[in-house]
């Protein structure tokens, strides 16, 4: 009655005999446990906007997302996360295998998944989260367990820190089959999300605020010119990352090992992150880009800069 003969909450009440908070109590839960959908469908876009010029030089699917300029940044998170949460419920089918890393920006997603009832959904964790105060496990779990509930999926988690203390022991532990069936898993997934990690945001990224560096290791960071993470792998605004030493010791799937999953889903907020974004874009790890307008229209300045001083 609401939705497809668009009648008002009035009218159904007096009709089904019931109160008008019930209807919309009704109406309200139908949403939350996926009876109904809302899909959302961007209307054809003129040649000349953002998420087209930057379709246009990353060969990827883009959504900008639209914020009023004097929005609070937790806010704009917020605004980007709800357009993503229905857009990765949307991409998610029976049988699909989710790779999900964790961070403050997936936290805000999985909170705001759309539920369907599927059949046969994996979510696996991508990059480990224990560091020497905290298991992670409370903070992953709660983000995977959001994901799971979403989709009727079963939750592999991945148990090991986010980054080791040295290079021979990730080795080491690698080869042990407990760790390397969920790491074959999460790089044979269909669809990877992830966000993008930077030093310094209104809304910290969790990597860089809950003691998971050292401050000799940040300095170091900065030092080999890294602007942020994916996955806890560390890049450059150029894209590179493969001689980052604390990259030898991280848990996370490479952007080379990104790019064999089919779907790369990658979902940004706040202008703080644009070089980040434009580093993670330059790897070639996202396929699906979801990014406030704000982000999204800086990237693009830094993009057509760079062609343009290339010739291109």
């Amino acid at each position: 009655m609401y939705y497809m003969d668009d009648q008002k909450m009035e009218s159904i009440a007096k009709r089904m005999n019931m109160s008008r908070s019930t209807v919309s109590r009704l109406i309200a839960i139908a949403r939350e446990e996926g009876l109904v959908r809302i899909s959302l469908r961007p209307p054809e876009e003129p040649i000349d906007t953002t998420a087209s010029r930057l379709r246009a030089i990353y060969g990827i699917n883009v959504i900008v997302v639209p914020v009023p300029t004097a929005t609070a940044e937790v806010r704009r998170l917020e605004r980007v996360a709800t357009v993503a949460g229905r857009l990765i419920s949307e991409a998610v089918s029976d049988n699909t295998v989710i790779g999900v890393a964790w961070g403050t920006t997936l936290s805000a997603v999985s909170e705001r998944l759309v539920p369907r009832p599927l059949t046969g959904v994996k979510v696996v964790q991508l990059n480990g989260a224990a560091n020497p105060a905290t298991s992670g496990i409370l903070y992953v779990g709660e983000l995977l367990g959001n994901f799971g509930r979403a989709f009727q999926a079963e939750v592999i988690n991945f148990p090991v820190p986010a980054f080791f203390d040295y290079a021979d022991t990730r080795e080491a532990l690698w080869r042990e089959r407990s760790i390397s069936s969920v790491r074959e898993l999460g790089r044979n997934a269909d669809i990877a999300i992830f966000g993008v990690g930077a030093f310094a945001t209104p809304v910290a990224s969790h990597v860089y605020s809950r003691d998971y560096l050292s401050d000799d290791e940040v300095a170091q960071l900065q030092s080999d010119g890294v602007v942020g993470d994916i996955c806890t792998v560390f890049i450059r605004s150029d894209g590179s990352y493969a001689d980052i030493e604390l990259n030898s010791r991280a848990t996370g799937p490479t952007p080379d090992e990104l790019r064999k999953i089919p779907q790369r889903i990658c979902v940004v907020a706040g202008s703080a992150k644009a070089q980040a974004l434009l580093g993670a874009l330059r790897t070639g790890a996202v396929t699906d880009l979801i990014v406030d307008d704000e982000c999204a229209q800086i990237v693009l300045q830094a993009s057509e800069r760079a062609a343009g001083n290339s010739g291109e």
